[in-house]
């Protein structure tokens, strides 16, 4: 047995160690706020709705140089994602998932938003996808899914912004390039298959120039190399409230603090 006075100090170290790992898991748990941005000149590019997810870093939706797999497909032609997100359901079901911008093109100028709660100590890397259109196959993503570690284990963000420049546009390799199939110009269902490989290639959309898009204006690829076209953001907007279980370890924690002190002082 451990002399009195050595025991309460061990029991007051017990409680404020207690105290701390709760903190800590509190913390874990985040509402996150991600924005899109489409930033390129107006009259040009636009984007399908933006695929994302925060996991461990698991689900690798696509790799340079290999033969587009559907999930990215999925994401490059038409933008829909349908293959994109189950396959990340399937890689890291305890990933979180959603879509920022859903239901209609982010066009110059336009900001969409989507809030998500992330458990940061499990689901620390973010990972996303969106069609560039008018194209047939272009798109924005991240090639390795641990390229982008915005949070640490107790919520803290270490990524605010992610930029995307038009030398960052990939090539799917998947449907051949032609104005008359491209999505938002065309009728995309008019699709070639191409059977080439994923690559950066942003001068394939010169082809759409001069074409009236979905949204009325004509086409014109007005971008070079290091254009900036989008902008992917973070605001931590809350920490969860802690649940009913956890406040009740907090109390007997302080509980048994404020005994050992009162204790010690009548020793």
């Amino acid at each position: 047995m451990f002399p009195k006075s050595i025991s309460r100090s061990l029991q007051t170290v017990a409680a404020l160690c207690l105290l701390g790992s709760l903190g800590a898991a509190q913390a874990a748990v985040v509402t996150v706020r991600v924005s899109f941005t489409n930033v390129a000149p107006f009259n040009g590019i636009a984007f399908a709705p933006l695929h994302v997810g925060f996991g461990q870093g698991l689900f690798d939706a696509f790799n340079a140089g290999a033969v587009a797999t559907a999930p990215i497909v999925s994401v490059a032609e038409g933008g829909s994602g349908l293959d994109w997100q189950p396959a990340f359901m399937a890689a890291e079901p305890n990933a979180t998932r959603g879509v920022v911008g859903a239901g209609g093109p982010v066009l110059a100028g336009v900001t969409r938003t989507l809030d998500l709660t992330v458990d940061t100590a499990l689901n620390r890397f973010f990972t996303f996808g969106s069609m560039v259109i008018p194209s047939n196959d272009h798109f924005i993503g991240n090639d390795s899914p641990t390229e982008y570690q915005v949070f640490d284990a107790t919520g803290n963000l270490l990524i605010s912004q992610i930029s995307q420049a038009a030398n960052e546009i990939w090539d799917a390799g998947s449907e051949a390039t032609d104005p008359a199939a491209a999505a938002f110009v065309g009728n995309n269902d008019l699709r070639t298959p191409q059977n080439g490989v994923v690559s950066f290639n942003f001068s394939e959309l010169g082809a759409n120039n001069g074409l009236t898009t979905g949204a009325g204006y004509v086409f014109t690829n007005n971008i070079n190399a290091n254009t900036e076209v989008a902008r992917i953001g973070f605001q931590v907007l809350s920490n969860n409230v802690p649940e009913p279980g956890s406040t009740t370890l907090v109390v007997a924690a302080l509980a048994g603090l404020a005994y050992t002190r009162r204790n010690t002082a009548k020793a």
